[in-house]
């Protein structure tokens, strides 16, 4: 919950859905007018590709429109289309300028200045065909080359791809077209790992981070980092990375604990294959820039549903490679996972592992603690249960079935059974109050992706700062109009404690405090039951034991009875609390 929205890492939300792909599904790709290489994390394709690029001329003057076919044996969900000079290969500049033929399909890019200089795709859906219309510009070279990139689907694609040569009339074509391209992309070509790596000299060689603490790498359950400072140059270090192969496991390099500004490593399953590659986290949204420049001795393996791969990387990287962070500093450590499809990730299902202080990576080895949950959630969470499990729940039951007990016995001129009733609804109210601005402080607005779970603690909330105001303006206890302050008071009080019940147990699958489950949710299933249980026992008490409350013996009897009742309650309660707090602090 918050005022306005929420946030913590990674990865790999919101208008992307934090999908990386989806963020350039939409086309605008101009800043890779240049290169033409899409920031997918992957390395182009060098096999032959399926698609196939042809003009409906080979001459033209100047004004000339040119119908432009992209065609393929397969869909592709993406590409990227450019007119050049021929006759300067090393240049990036584009010439002409294209008209579009199916505006919902296809949209002009604005490349070296120029509008309407490149072509592209609007969105992901897949096609087999475009076509556009290519002008002439009046001051045309004497032959332009088409080129290409296609994205077949995200982490597949040809980059560059060469197409027709046309010729100014009366220019004679090369007897045979030139098929050199663009150098290749240098990229890093993954290996198999011989083995899978294990946790083996954590804090004497190398630094680790693991969780749960002490996991096996191997298990498909745990989370791993190690960090090694190469022995012999002392110039790089060597990433190793464990997780879930439901589909990435990344870490990020972190000013403070909060998702932002971030640089951030990825190993993302396409298939039967492991991708590696760096990017940048400006805020809460998809990786930007992803690139695979300055990683090195790249392998991975997928077994056992797991997922590991192995990089090396400079300690201090070039200037002109913006967001890569230098290693010999202290920072905060994120790991996280999540699922990816073709190669594109999503938002992480879970809070980000983070490192309870910064590390500098290329420090002495040790072994480095983590926490899912931020402190000021733990806190949250925690009170919010103090207060309806606890606190909420004994003052209730006080109200309900022991205005009978104590008659001659007050406290602070009220009965007892009142002020310890007024006193443990006005903790809960306090509690409830400042448990809800908690989320505020840590979010810092509402949380858009929290689901049911913060409009009934608004709820909850505006309802217990009701009750007390209720009862400042009660009617005194002779009233005539008192039924209505009691079955009012009643009745709202009973809405409250389910809505709060309701709450608590969408609040254990919250992803800044994930309880473990479904053991957290037995938990509460059996608090309900316990409260439950001791609420029919009191009715059935209340029914036939109401007539003989004035009974000097039987109230006697009935009030020591009752008071057990009320302690075996309260320590049920309190047991179950303890229960789910703990599993909050071991998060």
């Amino acid at each position: 919950m918050s005022l306005g929205l929420c946030c913590l890492l990674f990865i790999s939300v919101s208008v992307c859905y934090w999908v990386p792909a989806d963020c350039y599904a939409n086309g605008k790709v101009s800043k890779v007018c240049g290169s033409m290489e899409p920031h997918h994390g992957a390395p182009g394709q060098t096999t032959a590709s399926p698609y196939h690029l042809a003009t409906n001329t080979t001459t033209f003057n100047p004004g000339d429109h040119i119908k432009v076919v992209l065609s393929g044996t397969s869909y592709f969900e993406g590409f990227l289309l450019e007119a050049r000079d021929a006759a300067n290969q090393g240049s990036v500049s584009t010439t002409g300028t294209f008209t579009l033929t199916n505006p919902n399909r296809t949209q002009l890019l604005t490349c070296n200045k120029q509008q309407g200089s490149a072509v592209s795709h609007t969105s992901d859906a897949r096609q087999t065909e475009v076509t556009v219309i290519w002008k002439a510009p009046h001051d045309a070279p004497s032959e332009v080359h088409f080129f290409v990139t296609v994205v077949a689907h995200y982490s597949v694609f040809w980059v560059k791809l060469p197409g027709p040569i046309i010729y100014r009339h009366g220019v004679t074509p090369h007897p045979t077209p030139p098929t050199t391209t663009s150098p290749p992309i240098q990229t890093t070509t993954p290996s198999i790992l011989p083995g899978p790596f294990n946790s083996d000299g954590c804090g004497e060689l190398k630094s680790c981070l693991l969780d749960p603490p002490g996991c096996d790498p191997q298990d498909s359950h745990c989370f791993f980092l190690s960090m090694t400072t190469d022995r012999q140059d002392k110039m790089s270090v060597i990433f190793e990375l464990s997780g879930p192969a439901e589909g990435y496991v990344a870490f990020a390099l972190s000013w403070d604990t909060w998702m932002g500004n971030d640089d951030v490593y990825m190993c993302v399953k396409d298939g039967d294959r492991v991708s590696v590659s760096a990017a940048f986290v400006s805020g809460r949204t998809h990786p930007d820039d992803e690139t695979q420049s300055g990683i090195s001795s790249v392998s991975w393996q997928l077994a056992d549903g797991v997922i590991q791969c192995r990089f090396s990387r400079p300690v201090k990287m070039a200037d002109q490679e913006p967001g890569r962070y230098d290693l010999d500093q202290e920072y905060f450590l994120f790991l996280t996972s999540g699922h990816a499809q073709y190669g594109k990730v999503r938002k992480h299902s879970q809070q980000p592992l983070v490192s309870s202080h910064r590390k500098r990576v290329t420090g002495p080895p040790q072994v480095l603690t983590g926490s899912r949950g931020p402190i000021i959630m733990k806190m949250h969470g925690a009170l919010m249960l103090l207060a309806w499990m606890l606190t909420g729940s004994v003052g209730v039951f006080i109200a309900s079935f022991y205005k009978c007990d104590w008659p001659n016995q007050t406290l602070l001129g009220q009965k007892v059974w009142f002020q310890v009733h007024r006193g443990l609804m006005m903790l809960t109210v306090t509690l409830t109050a400042v448990a809800f601005c908690l989320p505020f402080f840590y979010r810092k607005g509402w949380s858009k992706h929290a689901g049911v779970h913060p409009y009934l603690g608004c709820c909850v909330v505006a309802l217990s700062l009701l009750q007390p105001v209720m009862a400042v303006f009660r009617p005194q206890p002779d009233s005539h109009r008192r039924f209505i302050f009691n079955w009012a008071h009643w009745g709202l009080g009973y809405v409250i404690e389910s809505v709060a019940v309701a709450a608590m147990f969408l609040g254990t699958s919250q992803s800044s405090l994930l309880l473990p489950q479904p053991w957290a949710t037995h938990v509460l299933i059996a608090y309900v039951t316990w409260v439950a249980s001791f609420r029919l026992l009191l009715l059935i008490h209340k029914r036939f034991y109401l007539k003989k409350c004035r009974e000097t013996f039987v109230k006697l009897i009935g009030s020591f009875m009752k008071s057990i009742i009320l302690a075996v309650l309260a320590l049920g309660n309190s047991g179950l609390l303890v229960a789910l707090l703990s599993s909050i602090v071991e998060i």
